[in-house]
């Protein structure tokens, strides 16, 4: 019997499969997600570029069939931005981590949502740094055990959405990777976005964080995904912390306002006319 290819397939590189994750881990619903958003959307694969950094997630850019970089801790949003301003035809995605994100990388998160850089951003929130340690991050929820946090955090957390909306970003949304719906939704929207778009993803970890915190499998961690969300869209980010009890789920900003990328294409053209004009007074004057 004739083996039918994945409708998705043309959207990975299968010489990297199979992928390094943990049985359980929500990073691969997120690249399935992303994976039918320019499916559904019928984006050239080559006009597409996917940056990541290091974490559990960051090996998605190794993944994609796409051109992509797997770039140094803290700085896949430094790199996308040089992509982006470099090439402006280019569909520019930075999918990684909220350690890499929102720790040693939240200098840039800030400052390029601040200048709405043309750039889409996919953030997997699994609340801990998976990869190296199981220390409890920028995410870690309060009281939550970690291999840093062994009593306990006691370190208040970052509202990602709050902090986007906050910086200036254009699209902010939050889903749980059991929300696949709505998630691939979101994407499609980032990607037709202008400016500098974000999606939290608060994504399940079996294997460290939920083992920690009695959550040891993904079937819990989705169940508390299940009875914890509440779909509140356009609500204030303000108020859309995560607790143990509730999620706020759903897309919080969407507006319009020119990027930083077509501002400057504008001032770079009248530097040029402003030139010739010169150029001509100059001509002028020695007539």
């Amino acid at each position: 019997m004739e083996e039918l290819p994945h409708p998705y397939e043309k959207f990975l590189r299968k010489d990297r499969i199979p992928h390094i994750w943990c049985e359980g881990c929500g990073n691969g619903i997120i690249l399935n997600c992303f994976a039918r958003a320019l499916d559904e959307l019928n984006i050239d694969l080559n006009k597409v570029v996917v940056v990541s950094g290091i974490g559990c997630i960051g090996r998605v850019s190794g993944y994609t069939n796409t051109d992509s970089f797997h770039t140094t801790h803290g700085r896949p949003i430094a790199f996308a931005t040089g992509v982006k301003l470099a090439n402006p035809e280019l569909k520019v995605v930075v999918i990684s981590g909220d350690g890499d994100l929102f720790a040693i990388g939240g200098n840039h998160f800030i400052h390029a949502a601040r200048r709405n850089l043309d750039i889409q951003v996919i953030c997997a929130n699994n609340f801990i740094y998976g990869m190296t340690g199981g220390q409890g991050g920028p995410t870690t929820p309060l009281e939550a055990w970690t291999t840093t946090t062994p009593y306990g955090n006691i370190e208040q957390t970052f509202n990602l959405v709050h902090l986007a909306a906050a910086c200036g970003s254009v699209y902010v949304a939050r889903w749980t990777t059991l929300h696949t719906r709505w998630l691939t939704e979101s994407i499609k929207k980032a990607l037709q976005k202008e400016g500098f778009s974000f999606i939290e993803v608060v994504s399940q970890c079996p294997e460290i964080f939920g083992r920690y915190n009695k959550m040891e499998t993904a079937i819990k961690m989705m169940q508390w995904f299940k009875e914890a969300s509440e779909v509140q869209h356009f609500s204030d980010p303000a108020k859309a912390e995560i607790t143990p009890n509730r999620i706020t789920v759903g897309e919080f900003v969407d507006i319009e306002k020119p990027s930083y990328g077509r501002l400057l294409r504008e001032m770079k053209t009248k530097v040029a006319e402003k030139k010739e004009q010169n150029e001509e007074k100059k001509d002028a004057n020695r007539g």
